[in-house]
């Protein structure tokens, strides 16, 4: 079948891979399909959107999202950690770190400090997808692994710039690499960037576009 991602906005993603729909960070975009499951990074509202959240869940929809998430959502959540992993049926989910280290709300006071959200690696159908969350260009990026697609915050202020965020994709070094959280700021700096350094693709989807991973 392969393995579809869509760029609904923001932060926000839709994946479909092993015959079920995935959802990250519901917050803004169109959402006409109910999620088999979704996967929140952190608390902040423009990534855990309860009434989005609502609208796509299922009776049966596992919802994975850090402990604060819990009573936001108002139904049971799973939590993992940074390096632990579960199994939606065929599919594999890891938490990996995500957290600011030169960005902060006021001194010693990060946006997102450590231990606040997580990353997530997303492996299913042979390919692994890795949704940083709210991060800046951190140390763990690369112990990663093996990814085949990397979704990266490029907005700066609260999270990496174009140019960090291009630093990111060519130390992770995965096949693809989408920008996201991008706010007003221009992916093509990011692109130009990333392919004069590496053999990295980056793909810069539209709000509602879908790509096919090959």
């Amino acid at each position: 079948m392969g393995v579809f991602i869509k760029w609904l906005a923001h932060a926000s993603f839709q994946i479909k891979a092993e015959g079920k729909i995935i959802c990250i960070d519901p917050y803004e975009g169109e959402y006409a399909e109910k999620a088999d499951l979704i996967l929140v990074t952190h608390s902040h509202a423009d990534h855990c959107d309860p009434s989005k959240i609502k609208k796509i869940q299922k009776n049966d929809t596992v919802i994975i999202a850090p402990k604060d998430c819990a009573s936001m959502i108002g139904r049971n959540v799973k939590t993992l950690r940074p390096e632990e992993e579960t199994s939606v049926d065929d599919i594999k989910v890891k938490a990996v770190e995500a957290y600011n280290y030169k960005r902060f709300r006021s001194p010693r006071n990060p946006f997102h400090p450590k231990g606040f959200g997580v990353g997530y690696l997303i492996t299913a159908e042979g390919k692994t997808i890795y949704h940083a969350g709210d991060t800046d260009f951190i140390p763990e990026m690369r112990k990663l692994g093996p990814v085949d697609v990397v979704l990266l915050p490029s907005g700066g202020t609260y999270t990496m710039d174009n140019a960090e965020a291009a630093e990111a994709a060519i130390a992770i070094n995965p096949k693809i690499v989408m920008p996201m959280h991008r706010w007003d700021t221009n992916p093509e700096e990011f692109k130009k960037k990333v392919e004069a350094s590496s053999n990295v693709k980056v793909v810069m989807l539209q709000e509602g576009e879908e790509y096919k991973v090959a």
